[in-house]
């Protein structure tokens, strides 16, 4: 897919906070009825980060795997998909590689560092890019709605 880099603008912080909120929700639709299933209600009663492995798999890895496949899929999540965003190579517009995708999950940690800074960053970045897009060297993306920065790829082989 060539993509008219003229036709799309940044997502910014706003939306994608949006798109984030419908991720969580969707996701604890999910795993919140399979972690009582297993636990039951002490679940919520427990001071344990984790409760057991079956928690670990449901909680964390669960997540992982479905927002992994989303973006090798489809570029998007639901979320993005709502607000009309796509995830794309920051350098190429290109789709971005597995191994992209995985250091872009992986920087959602680096991103919780100091009071979600790095998520905080999508609001002062030209390229609305949060850590997480910086390390793997991706941008999120929309079809133009208004007048913000213009998005900006080097030419292939550049």
């Amino acid at each position: 897919m060539s993509l008219q880099a003229s036709e799309f603008e940044y997502a910014g912080f706003w939306s994608r906070v949006w798109a984030s909120l419908i991720d969580g929700v969707l996701l604890a639709i999910l795993t919140i009825p399979l972690v009582l299933a297993v636990y039951g209600s002490s679940y919520w009663e427990s001071e344990r980060l984790i409760q057991g492995p079956a928690d670990f798999l449901i909680s964390y890895v669960l997540p992982a795997i479905l927002i992994m496949l989303f973006w090798t899929k489809r570029s998007t999540t639901p979320g993005k998909m709502a607000i009309g965003a796509t995830i794309v190579d920051a350098r190429t517009g290109a789709k971005p590689s597995t191994g992209q995708f995985v250091i872009r999950y992986l920087g959602y940690f680096v991103s919780m560092i100091g009071l979600l800074i790095g998520y905080l960053w999508v609001g002062f970045d030209a390229r609305k890019q949060g850590w997480h897009d910086k390390m793997a060297g991706t941008v999120v993306i929309r079809r133009k709605a208004g007048a913000t920065e213009p998005v900006r790829f080097e030419e292939a082989g550049a």
